[in-house]
């Protein structure tokens, strides 16, 4: 009988959505850190800041003023990474050298009036109005003739690359599937083609039944830690119910999944007492017209906060030469967090 232990000796995890491994290293969690510690911000945000360009009234960097708004406030990026009126082109040298022309459209979505707060401070009911303007923001870019899929994310935290501590998240709708979505797009596919079930969906029934990885569930969604994790505390949000994207979803899901977001964003806060920084994503259905019953929708979570407060996981050496590596196990991550749920 073998000895292999998960949680004691070192071993590859096999990610399904992405059809990519990831190293797990369990007895390196217990050696002592000598590297790079981030400095902790302290610093007390207030609700207004008036050299914010986010917070209402102010003007922004191209002279545009922000209204005096109330709740959520969308507007296209001052300087997105996209444009819509990019000319049509491409630049090809015997298919080595290759370029082509990417339109698109990026926005910006402030989450509150509020400079001081994140999603974890925000009420349920305000997150709700946020989930009500993605939803709306899919189903309005997604109908473009030249926009294929709809990117919704969150940097949150200067470590993060966040340039305004100010609640806010991004959209950017494109003219091409972004190479992550499109690994999760082909391996869904191809998994549905053969089952005729969603994968995702086979994947929740399995964690649900160990419960080892779940950290938080309601009526309609679970988070969890995945069990091929690469960021030390990163979580999926999944839906119970199969649908392909946020505009298939029902009210009482929409309040559930504002739930679900406010139980993992404030449980993030309480793992080293601060203000936890991360980068999140929706993952849904590309809006090029055709079907994808296969696909799934969920959110994703990558925090990148290892060991305290203040050392951070870097992606270096073996990981950008080989494959992601972890050291703390999932399970051990999701054990933690499930613990800080309120």
């Amino acid at each position: 009988m073998s000895d292999f232990d998960l949680a004691e000796h070192p071993h590859r995890r096999y990610n399904p959505l992405t059809g990519e491994w990831v190293l797990v290293s369990p007895h390196r969690a217990k050696r002592p850190w000598q590297g790079q510690q981030e400095e902790q911000s302290c610093e007390e945000r207030p609700a207004y800041d008036p050299v914010c360009y986010l917070c209402p009234t102010n003007t922004r960097a191209n002279g545009e003023q922000n209204p005096d708004y109330e709740s959520t406030y969308v507007f296209d990026n001052d300087f997105g990474a996209l444009q819509a009126d990019a000319p049509e082109g491409a630049y090809v040298v015997s298919n080595l050298i290759r370029a082509e022309s990417e339109r698109g459209i990026c926005r910006v979505i402030c989450f509150s009036p509020r400079h001081d707060l994140t999603l974890a401070d925000m009420e349920v009911q305000d997150i709700r109005k946020v989930v009500d303007l993605w939803q709306q923001e899919y189903a309005g870019l997604g109908s473009r003739d030249f926009i294929n899929y709809v990117q919704i994310f969150e940097n949150k935290g200067s470590i993060m690359g966040c340039s305004n501590p100010h609640p806010h998240g991004q959209i950017w709708a494109q003219s091409t599937v972004p190479v992550e979505p499109a690994k999760e797009t082909k391996q869904q596919s191809l998994y549905f083609e053969q089952h005729q079930r969603s994968l995702l969906a086979d994947y929740l029934a399995l964690e649900l039944e160990s419960r080892e990885r779940v950290v938080a569930e309601n009526g309609h969604f679970v988070a969890l830690v995945p069990f091929w994790a690469v960021w030390p505390f990163e979580t999926i949000v999944i839906s119970k119910r199969h649908f392909q994207h946020i505009g298939q979803m029902t009210e009482e899901e929409k309040g559930d999944f504002s739930q679900i977001i406010k139980s993992v964003t404030a449980a993030y806060d309480r793992v080293f007492g601060i203000s936890f920084p991360y980068s999140s994503g929706i993952h849904q259905s590309p809006t090029d017209g055709q079907e994808y019953p296969g696909w799934h929708f969920h959110m994703h979570f990558y925090p990148p906060l290892l060991r305290s407060a203040t050392v951070k996981k870097f992606m270096v050496g073996y990981e950008m030469m080989g494959n992601p590596q972890r050291d703390i196990t999932p399970e051990a991550a999701a054990d933690m967090l499930r613990s800080l749920v309120r």
